[in-house]
């Protein structure tokens, strides 16, 4: 098939890309069903599934129902054209704010030559031996999809463009696609999508795709208005809670409130007596109690008398988990091992010892876990907010007994993510239920159930040892680090190097600064408590310690922290780019307000480079008031600046909410921590001003889910170290400042 020219850009300069018929899954079209197209998009890139239309019926919808929400012909497809001319984007991935939905459409958009204004975009329909293994997470969506998804939209051009060229009798190369249209340059015929999708359905699929030069863009990199967001506003965007299937009933779970601990008996002869509850049971994970809704099953729970079994750490406190990981440090593994640090200890003019601690995180999102589950004879249909419909699959596979082809995943909007939702214990529970009842169950946590099931990011021990030398640059960093795997709870060992947990040593490991003697070693321990990913991994916590180190050998060698930073980043000039403009926008050096002080951080992880400079106060009950962020961001080619800019702001908000007050509270074996009354996050009264200044040079492209986290707690923390003089290496800030 021959290119064709495409309106106000010519085929020089652009990028080819092959596609073979092995990664063109499929081309199919109907009568008034429009054409579908199916690339192979990376299975890495992991998705959700969702019913798109009106989730709240039973079963959903297609994915790529026509826009008038009559029933459209499910196939293995990425884009449908219907006959209206409408362009419908099937994404597999999760949408828990992130803005995905909108950010992978626009590179459909830009090589499929259609306005924005026909552009929608829902949930794919999960299906393993479509889109391969599915998880959304690791800021990896946009990264991965990047290619594909143009790919995605060339393809379908040019399907379009040929069947064109066979309906005028002319060569393709003699037509361009403009504006949801073809368009024979000679006789200047139009053609609009709609009316050739059904032609170029049955085509043969391009073989070699050319792509828009970088140059020729005009959708990506535009501010385009969010896809989801009016539906968001209007109230018809289904989330999980908002699910309902005929004859569903609702459920909570009551589980053991120790560590370790389980059911011994239980008597629901007061439970059952509610109004409106039907059944209380034992699943794996505790007592069930069932109800036709969810206050019926709240009061149901409230009568119920379990006595648990208790579990085996009933000495286990905040205290003692933190004499354990301490304790760990010295049987850590080297990680990085650069020049000799003991000798040059010796030869230093100062030295410093420093332990940061950090706590357990919950990821306390605003949708607490939910799940719908219908489990028939033969089948298992699942509703759930999931970030890893793979996983979800593979559960549902596991309790059920059935094949994945007959276990169906409508994967609806996330009220939130940040890792906790690629879990799969609430799907479990809604599995389990509606198998052992014969209907369909909804299980909803309350938040305390949700703070309390146990899955968190890990508490760890950092102990540091530095040096200067006698013109007070920094020439030694030791660093070991104990902390509990992720990768070894999860099984994932295989993804571990060397017994190393990568994700544990992020930030450490390749930390950037010229410093010329670096040691690093990491210690893993088991604790009876459950660890699981935490929006940035351990970018959260090593961000932390480190960017604030740092500023301790700064102020033990008399260096302005971003002067130092200079010159320990000489060789990195991306890394001093990022550096060099939040310094300019933030006004490093000019005065400020007396009781306020500035504090920089900078970090990488996730392909991106976000550097953050905070300005804080001390207000009168001793606890910290941050007053302003101004924040910089490189991720490379920048494809929706507006999300850009949001997830920055999300990612501060997180950290700082983090940083301040996240604290998971563990006493007699016993989560204690419930609600955000005791785990609070930042109130609008207490939200910074946060400007965002976003480099796109072109680079390759970053991730922006996460990086936006890490720097936030460092930069406030060292603000509070040049207002103090008193380092914070206790985490959270606020309770250190309490007790100071």
């Amino acid at each position: 098939m021959t290119e064709t020219k495409r309106t106000r850009r010519g085929e020089e300069g652009m990028a080819e890309a092959r596609l073979t018929r092995r990664g063109f899954l499929e081309v199919s079209g109907g009568v008034g069903l429009g054409l579908a197209v199916s690339l192979l998009v990376p299975a890495c890139a992991g998705s959700g599934d969702s019913s798109s239309g009106d989730a709240r019926r039973a079963g959903g919808a297609s994915a790529l129902d026509g826009a008038d929400g009559e029933p459209g012909h499910e196939v293995n497809a990425y884009v449908r054209i219907a006959p209206d001319g409408q362009v419908t984007i099937a994404v597999p991935k999760s949408e828990m704010g992130q803005g995905v939905l909108t950010s992978l459409a626009m590179l459909v958009a830009e090589e499929l030559e259609v306005d924005w204004s026909a552009i929608r975009s829902e949930h794919a329909l999960a299906d393993e031996s479509r889109y391969g293994r599915w998880s959304t997470g690791g800021s990896r969506s946009v990264r991965e999809g990047y290619e594909p998804y143009r790919r995605v939209g060339a393809a379908a051009r040019l399907l379009l463009v040929e069947a064109a060229s066979r309906r005028w009798d002319v060569s393709p190369g003699e037509c361009r696609a403009e504006k949801g249209g073809v368009v024979h340059d000679a006789t200047g015929r139009r053609l609009g999508y709609g009316a050739l999708a059904e032609q170029a359905g049955g085509l043969e699929p391009p073989t070699e795709l050319p792509l828009e030069p970088r140059s020729g863009f005009d959708v990506i990199g535009r501010e385009l208005k969010r896809l989801d967001t009016p539906a968001k506003v209007d109230g018809s965007a289904v989330f999980g809670l908002d699910v309902r299937v005929p004859g569903m009933l609702v459920a909570q779970v009551v589980r053991p409130p120790d560590l370790g601990g389980a059911v011994g008996s239980f008597d629901a002869s007061q439970a059952l007596a509610i109004s409106g509850v039907r059944h209380v049971l034992e699943i794996p994970n505790g007592v069930a109690v069932v109800a036709t809704n969810f206050w019926a099953a709240t009061k149901g729970r409230r009568k119920l008398a379990v006595e648990w079994r208790p579990g085996p750490h009933g000495a286990l406190d905040d205290e003692a988990i933190r004499e354990r990981i301490r304790a760990a440090v010295v049987e850590g593994r080297a990680v990085r091992d650069d020049g000799d640090c003991d000798a040059a200890f010796s030869a230093a003019s100062r030295t410093i010892e420093a332990v940061y601690d950090f706590p357990y995180l919950a990821h306390a999102t605003l949708e607490p876990m939910n799940c719908t589950a219908r489990v028939t004879d033969g089948e298992c249909e699942i509703w759930a907010p999931t970030q890893s419909p793979t996983a979800t699959s593979a559960a549902a596979a596991a309790i059920t007994g059935l094949p994945p082809e007959r276990i169906r995943i409508h994967t609806t909007m996330l009220g939130g993510g940040f890792g906790r939702r690629s879990a799969t214990d609430f799907v479990e529970d809604a599995v389990h239920l509606s198998m052992k009842l014969g209907v369909p169950v909804q299980v909803v946590y309350t938040r305390e159930d949700d703070m309390r099931a146990g899955l968190y990011r890990p508490a760890g021990t950092n102990v540091l040892r530095g040096a200067v030398d006698a013109d007070g640059w920094p020439v030694v960093w030791d660093h070991r680090i104990a902390s509990p795997s992720i990768m070894r709870e999860k099984g994932w060992t295989a993804m571990m190097k060397d017994g190393i947990d990568v994700a544990a040593v992020e930030g450490v490991a390749n930390l950037p600064y010229a410093i010329p003697n670096v040691f690093v070693s990491w210690a893993d321990l088991s604790l009876p408590v459950s660890v699981h990913w935490w929006r940035s991994v351990g970018s959260s916590q090593n961000g932390w310690v480190t960017e604030c180190f740092l500023d301790e050998l700064c102020a033990l060698g008399g260096k302005d922290p971003v002067e130092a930073r200079r010159r320990l980043l000489a060789d990195h000039p991306r890394h001093l780019r990022v550096l060099d403009r939040a310094a300019r926008e933030a006004g490093w050096g000019d005065p400020l307000p007396t009781g306020r002080a500035r504090g920089v951080a900078l970090h990488e992880c996730f392909g991106s480079l976000v550097a953050q400079i905070a300005e804080v106060s001390i207000d009168e009950d001793g606890e910290p008031r941050v007053h302003r962020v101004v924040c910089v961001v490189d991720c490379g080619e920048v494809v929706h600046p507006p999300g850009v800019r949001h997830q920055m702001e999300s990612g501060i908000t997180f950290g700082l909410s983090a940083a301040l007050h996240g604290a998971v509270s563990i006493e007699g074996g016993r989560i204690r921590t419930g609600n955000y009354d005791d785990y609070p996050i930042v109130r609008i009264d207490r939200m910074p001003r946060v400007e965002t200044h976003v480099i796109a040079e072109g680079d390759p492209i970053g991730g922006i889910g996460e990086p936006g986290t890490p720097p936030i707690a460092p930069a406030v923390c060292n603000a509070l170290l040049a207002l103090t003089g008193r380092p914070i290496r206790r985490l959270p800030i606020g309770r250190v400042a309490a007790q100071a």
